[in-house]
């Protein structure tokens, strides 16, 4: 059984939600990649989706954006991110990591050779936003011969016709955006997240994560009955683009990372309820 599967069962079992917190590997600093992963597990993180910089992050908002160009400045590549997922692995063998990004970087590595790094490193999937079901046959058989997750994005405006050919290829879970536009964006529309997961669970059996629009603890906890798991993007990056290097380290992360613990009792007490 993969990790993330593992997790999603692990958590339904006891009626539990997954808390999956976004970050771009290298933001603020290299350096703090792998502590701040390690900081979002101790504060309730069920899965890590590790953002993989990139010039043009058309899907994103100013906040994720400036992400990855703090993540640029510092050169941090592909490769380089899957070193950090390796150190990451190195003290956690059971987190389940998702990388999310755009198909350019891992088309420029390869996509057997992202495969076989990828492997190697511990990554347990892969989000390509910008790359269609349509193309993506070839990417899903690589990854699941690696023993990895090929996880798509749906966005409130996909046909059914998309959401089956999705559901066709996809594994690990789905990704269900929660509004229209790019990340950081808009307020959440319940009523319309919940006719999205009504026309995705019948396609697909799935676990379903919700993002894009979830910023604290009460967005987190209307959301969560809905699905299988929230995500946490924007609002965090936000955090960490506040991050003075100059100050204590170990003060900096417990601050960013504050608003998962939050969102952590959010969304059990809703479980709980």
């Amino acid at each position: 059984m993969s990790r993330l599967a593992k997790v999603f069962e692990q958590l339904a079992e006891r009626g539990a939600k997954a808390l999956v917190p976004y970050i771009v590997a290298g933001d603020p600093a290299p350096k703090h990649t792998v502590s701040l992963m390690h900081a979002l597990v101790d504060s309730g993180a069920d899965i890590i989706e590790l953002g993989v910089p990139f010039s043009d992050p058309m899907a994103e908002g100013p906040t994720i954006q400036l992400a990855h160009e703090r993540a640029l400045e510092h050169h941090v590549s592909l490769s380089q991110v899957l070193d950090m997922v390796a150190e990451f692995r190195q003290t956690n063998a059971d987190t389940p990591v998702v990388l999310m990004g755009y198909t350019n970087p891992v088309e420029h590595m390869g996509y057997s050779h992202f495969a076989e790094r990828a492997k190697q490193a511990g990554v347990d999937g892969l989000l390509t936003v910008d790359m269609p079901p349509e193309e993506a046959g070839e990417t899903s058989r690589l990854l699941r011969d690696a023993g990895m997750d090929n996880i798509f994005l749906l966005a409130p405006t996909s046909s059914d016709q998309r959401v089956a050919k999705v559901a066709a290829l996809a594994s690990g879970y789905l990704y269900c955006v929660s509004l229209k536009g790019v990340t950081g964006a808009g307020h959440l529309d319940i009523d319309s997240v919940r006719e999205q997961m009504q026309r995705i669970r019948q396609h697909s059996d799935l676990p379903v994560t919700v993002g894009f629009g979830i910023k604290d603890g009460e967005s987190a906890s209307a959301i969560a009955p809905l699905c299988e798991g929230v995500v946490v993007g924007s609002a965090l990056v936000d955090r960490l683009a506040k991050w003075d290097n100059a100050a204590d380290t170990d003060k900096q992360i417990a601050e960013a990372v504050s608003l998962i613990a939050d969102i952590r009792k959010a969304i059990d007490a809703v479980a709980d309820a």
